[in-house]
Formats: structure tokens, C-alpha cells, sequence
């Protein structure tokens, strides 16, 4: 044989085995990489390392005493003016005291922008906000301001991550003057809540200091109450909660794999979570508020919900999955004095939106209506 050919050969057995060792092909992630992204708000489950226990003294539960739920509604801002009475439901059918206003911005991937502009919709516009909220005191409703960022192509903010110190800086500068633009309008529309951010996974954990100057600046243009909406799955690792009046969750939290879970069930399967939610509330002697919740009128809506939005053609129609699901949530939480509150994920201007045929997360002109104006009125 060749030796050259030889040595060639015998080189590529050493770094086969090498890799072999090292763990394998880098261009095919491990488990520990993957990202599933799911919705609503394109939610992500990424395997983290394990948080360390830390002893809690859950005493300080009692110091938490809030004065009033929040039972909220999340209100998708259409693209046109529409009529102040459209917002009257929101009271009369679910008994919601809390609209949350939602103006979105942009981003792309692989880019470091945010972007906004009052060539949106209309309801994402500094003017249809200014305005909803008119409408809003109409009809008694407290409002907390929610600008959240939209990743283009099917992406997630969750996944966002600026990876050197310029592209941070670029981001950091866009998105403060978006949060700072919609912090003056809820001052000037009298906003009772302001939420500095929604669900940036990486972001909040990687770059806590920004986020404690931002909220500094927040409240230098902004009197009300302030929070930052997590992720259902890491806001335990949100470090900056002491600066903020709410620890806020984004909660979509997979309960019961079954088409129609029953309520007990779905009560048991929130016992590890309810207590690890109670430890963070515990440790920073915050108010737990749920900035989003809901759930989809479909078989397993008390599972994975963002799967059911990607398959909803192929499940059922379930509106007993949706009532039960709302219900054992009720039962868990809205009597504690340290749950502040949630806001449904989501009701839209049209009335006549959702009812009976409906599979989406929307509970108006649904069944379920009652069970929420049943808790949400006491």
C-alpha cells in the first residue's frame, strides 16, 4: 500500500474515534439543544440545567396581602377603529375589571432591530391605544400596557440571543426607546400596570443589569405599578423580580395528557408547580400575576397547547376541556393572597368572535364564559 494513502487512513480512524468520544457530530444537537417552539406567544421548552434548591421561608407568604384580583382579559388590537361598546362584553359576560393593551413591535431573526411605527394596525398605534383606553374607562376597566415584540417567520423572542457585546447594545438601545415610547403613553392614559417585557428567554437571564436600568428608566417617565412577563419555564431563573411590583408568568404550563381532564386531575397535576410558584413568590415577597393564561376549546387543551395549535384541524371540538381546565385553575389559585390575578389569553374587538364552532383560545360567546364571571365577579 501507498504510504501516504497509509497514513491518511490511519489519521481518519484517530479523529472518528475522537469524535466518538467527544460526543459526537456537533452539526446534529443534542437533546439538551433542541428547542420546540410553541405558541401562543411562541413559548419555547429548551432543557435547562437543574435550578438548585434554596431553602425559602415560605412565611413570608403571609407579608404578601394583595388589595384585588386581576381579572383580566388580554385584547388583540385590531387593525381598524372600531365601536367604544365593543368593549362592553368584557364586562358583562366575563366580569373582567382589567384589560391588558398589547402593542406589538418586530423583529427579525438573525437581526439585532426592533421596530415599530403608527403605520401598524391601528390598535398597535400610539393613537388606537391612546384611544382603547378612552373606550377601556367607559366601562370601569383597569389597564395594563403589554408592548410585546413579534418574531417574523414563525420565530420566538424566547429565542432571541444577540451573542457579542455590539449586537446587544444595537438591541438594548431599539428596544429601550420602544419600552420608553409606550411607558410616557401609559402615563399620560393613567395606566394602572405597565409590563416592561414579554418572554425573552435568553435576554432576561443573560442581561439582568439591563433590565434593572430599564426599569429605572421606566419608572422615571411612569408612576403605575410595573412587572415583566416570563416564560412559563424559566421564571424561576428571572433574577430582577425584586425591582418590580409583580412576578409575572406567562402560563402555559402542561398539565394532564388527556383529551377531557378532569378537574381533580388537573388540581393534582398543579401541586409541583403551584409550590414552586409559591417559593418564588416567597423569596422575593412579590405578588404573583399570571400576564397570560388560557386555554384552547379542543381536545388536550389541558396538555400541550402549542402542539394543538399546530394540529387543531385534526382534534376535536371540546368546550368541557376548556371549562374544566379553567375551572381547576380557578380552585388552585384566585383564593390565595399572594396570586394577584391573570389576564385570558385573548379576546378580540369582533363580539361575535369565538362561540360554539370556535377551537381557539378566545372564551367569548363560549360555554366557559360563566365560569369565568363567576370568579372573576366575586
Amino acid at each position: 500500500m501507498n504510504k501516504c494513502i497509509f497514513y491518511l487512513l490511519i489519521l481518519f480512524i484517530l479523529v472518528s474515534c475522537k469524535k466518538e468520544v467527544d460526543g459526537g457530530d456537533t452539526n446534529n444537537p443534542t437533546p439538551q439543544d433542541s428547542v420546540v417552539v410553541d405558541n401562543p406567544t411562541d413559548t419555547t421548552d429548551v432543557v435547562d440545567p437543574p435550578i438548585e434548591e434554596e431553602e425559602v421561608d415560605l412565611s413570608n407568604l403571609d407579608l404578601i396581602k394583595v388589595s384585588e384580583k386581576m381579572g383580566g382579559v388580554s385584547f388583540e388590537s385590531p387593525a381598524n377603529e372600531f365601536p367604544s361598546n365593543y368593549l362592553a362584553p368584557i364586562r358583562d359576560n366575563v366580569s373582567a375589571g382589567w384589560i391588558a393593551l398589547i402593542p406589538f413591535a418586530f423583529s427579525r431573526p438573525g437581526t439585532n432591530t426592533v421596530t415599530f411605527s403608527n403605520q401598524q394596525w391601528w390598535g398597535e398605534s400610539e393613537t388606537g391605544v391612546e384611544a382603547i383606553a378612552g373606550f377601556a374607562r367607559r366601562y370601569d376597566l383597569k389597564i395594563m400596557i403589554k408592548p410585546q415584540v413579534w418574531m417574523s417567520w414563525n420565530d420566538w423572542v424566547g429565542t432571541y440571543d444577540a451573542e457579542t457585546e455590539e449586537n446587544w447594545q444595537k438591541w438594548e438601545a431599539d428596544y429601550e426607546n420602544y419600552i420608553l415610547t409606550f411607558a410616557r403613553l401609559a402615563e399620560k392614559v393613567d395606566a394602572e400596570l405597565f409590563c416592561v417585557g414579554t418572554e425573552y428567554r435568553i435576554a432576561a437571564v443573560e442581561r439582568p443589569e439591563y433590565w434593572r436600568q430599564l426599569i429605572v428608566k421606566v419608572k422615571e417617565v411612569y408612576s403605575g405599578q410595573v412587572t415583566y412577563a416570563s416564560n412559563w419555564d424559566n421564571y424561576e431563573k428571572v433574577t430582577f423580580w425584586d425591582d418590580l411590583d409583580y412576578i409575572g408568568i406567562d402560563s402555559y404550563f402542561p398539565l394532564v395528557e388527556a383529551a377531557t381532564p378532569e378537574v381533580d386531575d388537573l388540581m393534582k397535576a398543579w401541586d409541583e408547580e403551584y409550590n414552586n410558584i409559591k417559593k418564588i413568590a416567597a423569596k422575593f415577597t412579590k405578588p404573583i400575576l399570571f400576564t397570560e393564561y388560557g386555554y384552547m376549546s379542543v381536545d388536550y387543551s389541558g396538555w400541550r397547547n402549542w402542539e394543538n395549535e399546530d394540529n387543531k384541524a385534526n382534534l376535536n371540538l371540546n368546550m368541557i376541556a376548556q371549562i374544566n381546565c379553567y375551572e381547576a385553575f380557578f380552585r388552585k389559585f384566585w383564593n390565595e393572597d399572594w396570586f394577584a390575578g391573570g389576564f385570558i389569553w385573548k379576546w378580540h374587538a369582533d363580539p361575535d368572535r369565538g362561540g360554539t364552532n370556535d377551537k381557539d383560545y378566545t372564551p367569548q360567546n363560549k360555554p366557559v364564559e360563566a365560569n369565568i364571571s363567576h370568579w372573576y365577579g366575586q
